[in-house]
């Protein structure tokens, strides 16, 4: 049987078949050999002991947190309380540009600015986002403002909500159904940030659309990633970056490359804080450069390929341990003859 993924609780894997029957699962042993890792949208196949036994082809994924087949990713910012960070939503922005999935920006709790503030906000957001490509929505769940465009916008859509906890993204999904009653926190007065609520990765089926929700991408960073290919995140970089003298520059001042370099010769051209972003995740990089180049690590392949067909491929020290216990049996059995014959 085919069905996907829609709830991953400690080692079971709850299915909602084509026909819409709800299973009960666990991964089958030979998954768990290959490292292989079920994620909360993926489609699988499953027999009727509840073992899942293959993983079909993803559309796309994350690991942090686990979800895949995502048709939209909706970036939830709140615009006071806590403040908006430019930083770590330009983190997002970069983040699922990097996973090649569309994304929908919407800024939650319009109602907690005044109207001289919030046009002065919104005009922001609006010049630095809007020639990147990006749809922008204003929200408040607090008085169910904006939710009518929301709606059209994720019609017919497996979507994610990403976002820092507090920001309102439970709020936002019990604006969009009350019936759900989702649990939501107030933000810390001292760390103007808020707890978070959702504890797994769980798929909400909507009338017209779905809704994957999850923990949230607190723990995001850029240790991923070569330095040199950081900047094809940026369009607003890359747009120079392709200028530059030195087809390794990192547009650094003060770097060796930097006197040739495009970026940092039209930087009153770049938003401030796309800038800063793109110099705070180009340190992540280069320590995640430095960790690969000194430590020479390489993970195993964990398919096989034979006659066309995908394979599990039994890793080198699972082998190992294998060959180890035959060898231990061939052994036994040696000494039980030379006893026999003794």
């Amino acid at each position: 049987m085919q069905g996907q993924v829609f709830k991953i609780h400690s080692d079971f894997y709850y299915i909602k078949s084509q026909e819409g029957n709800v299973f009960e699962c666990k991964l089958r042993e030979v998954l768990k050999k290959q490292n292989q890792k079920v994620l909360t949208g993926d489609f699988v196949e499953f027999d009727e002991s509840g073992a899942i036994f293959n993983i079909l082809e993803r559309k796309n994924f994350i690991l942090r947190p686990s979800v895949a087949n995502i048709d939209l990713a909706v970036v939830v910012s709140s615009l006071l309380e806590p403040k908006l960070d430019f930083v770590q939503l330009n983190r997002y922005l970069t983040f699922l540009k990097y996973h090649n999935i569309n994304t929908l920006l919407c800024f939650n709790k319009e109602d907690l600015l005044k109207s001289p503030d919030f046009s002065v906000m919104a005009d922001k957001i609006l010049s630095i986002y809007s020639p990147l490509g990006y749809k922008i929505l204003f929200t408040s769940a607090k008085e169910n403002q904006g939710f009518l465009d929301f709606k059209k916008e994720i019609k017919g859509k497996t979507i994610v909500l990403c976002g820092l906890s507090g920001v309102g993204k439970s709020s936002v999904i019990n604006a969009l159904n009350p019936d759900l009653n989702l649990k939501t926190s107030k933000v810390s007065a001292y760390t103007q940030r808020g707890r978070h609520t959702t504890r797994h990765c769980e798929i909400l089926d909507f009338k017209d659309f779905r809704i994957i929700d999850t923990p949230g991408f607190s723990n995001l960073r850029f240790d991923f990633i070569l330095p040199k290919d950081l900047d094809s995140l940026f369009d607003d970089i890359s747009f120079y970056a392709k200028d530059c003298r030195y087809s390794d520059c990192l547009h650094i001042e003060g770097d060796e490359h930097s006197l040739g370099c495009s970026v940092l010769s039209n930087l009153d051209k770049i938003e401030p804080t796309r800038y800063e972003s793109y110099l705070e995740f180009l340190e992540e990089s280069r320590e995640y450069k430095q960790k690969v180049t000194y430590s020479g690590t390489k993970e195993e392949e964990t398919k096989k390929h034979t006659h066309g067909k995908q394979k599990a491929k039994i890793s080198r020290v699972k082998r190992e341990s294998s060959r180890n216990t035959a060898r231990q049996k061939i052994k036994f059995y040696q000494m039980e003859e030379d006893r026999d014959e003794y």
